[in-house]
C-alpha cells in the first residue's frame, strides 16, 4: 500500500491557525481586531474594547491571559 508522506503530515497540522489579537472595535456580537503584525479582521465573540483574546476561524475562543506580550521577528 502506497502512502503519501506529505498528505499524512498535513492531516496531522490543524486546520486554522489559532491566533492573539487585539479588540479595536464592537458591533453587536462582531468585533474588529488587529493583529500584532498589523492585520485586521472581523470575528464573533464577546470581550472589550482592549482585551487581548484567542481568535481562530473567525470566532473569539477566549481571553488571553494577562501575561506581557513578547513579539519575535524572524
Amino acid at each position: 500500500m502506497a502512502t503519501n508522506v506529505y498528505a499524512a503530515f498535513l492531516a496531522l497540522l490543524p486546520s486554522y491557525p489559532l491566533q492573539v489579537a487585539t479588540i479595536t472595535a464592537i458591533d453587536g456580537e462582531v468585533a474588529r481586531l488587529e493583529l500584532p503584525g498589523g492585520g485586521v479582521l472581523t470575528a464573533r465573540g464577546v470581550g472589550a474594547v482592549g482585551d487581548q483574546v484567542f481568535v481562530r476561524d473567525g470566532v473569539i475562543e477566549a481571553k488571553t491571559p494577562e501575561m506581557p506580550f513578547v513579539q519575535v521577528e524572524i
